[in-house]
């Protein structure tokens, strides 16, 4: 097995992030994805929309910038590039050219890509994974899947997609960890201004406090 550079797999596929000490949010009844931007007008991917599109199944690992990686991993759903193609596409004016997608989740966070890199062909909006529904500690009920890209780009319980024609305001811009703008895994874009190598180091270190306070919001999975 070829991991990207930097990377160590580990077994399982922990419950991780920078505010995960907090437990997931509740799963809707109906789950949608709200669509706007710069769009003629906005619109809700509801769960009748997902199910008239093809769906996938995509065998791929999970790169986690901290320098783990979750292997084997099959995951299940809508291809990114199909819900463009059909829910966006036709709502942009004839001179309207998309750069950049903001993706939110249910809890808060929010991840920003361009949006060459969301159409790639490995690029899903997943509600399964491993044959079971995603739980709260992976993304329920909805996430993003961008395997070709460090996970902080995979943004979980996915609630809204914005589309912009230039780059959206970057709060994190100055900040010393300030992840790296698109965060290709195999040419280990981890900070935003240093190599990854160099922060290799530093980002291991944070592994174990990380994973422990994430662990404290996780959700037992049903038997």
């Amino acid at each position: 097995m070829t991991l990207p550079p930097g990377q160590r797999a580990v077994d399982g596929f922990p419950r991780f992030g920078t505010h995960l000490h907090h437990p997931p949010p509740p799963v809707p009844a109906e789950p949608v994805i709200a669509i706007g931007g710069a769009l003629a007008k906005g619109v809700s991917l509801t769960m009748g929309d997902r199910a008239e599109l093809p769906r996938r199944e995509l065998g791929a690992d999970f790169h986690c910038v901290a320098g783990w990686s979750a292997t084997g991993l099959l995951w299940e759903g809508v291809a990114f590039e199909a819900v463009y193609r059909t829910h966006v596409v036709p709502l942009l004016a004839p001179d309207t050219v998309i750069s950049h997608v903001v993706f939110e989740g249910l809890d808060g966070y929010r991840s920003v890509a361009l949006l060459e890199d969301a159409r790639a062909e490995d690029v899903l909006i997943a509600d399964r994974l491993d044959g079971r529904p995603l739980d709260g500690d992976h993304g329920a009920p909805l996430r993003l899947v961008s395997p070709s890209q460090y996970g902080f780009i995979s943004t979980k319980h996915l609630c809204r997609m914005e589309f912009h024609t230039s780059a959206p305001p970057d709060p994190d811009r100055w900040s010393p960890i300030a992840a790296h703008q698109r965060g290709r895994v195999w040419r280990e874009e981890r900070h935003r201004h240093l190599p990854g190598r160099v922060v290799r180091p530093v980002y291991r270190g944070l592994i174990g406090p990380i994973r422990a306070l994430s662990a404290r919001g996780s959700r037992p999975r049903p038997r």
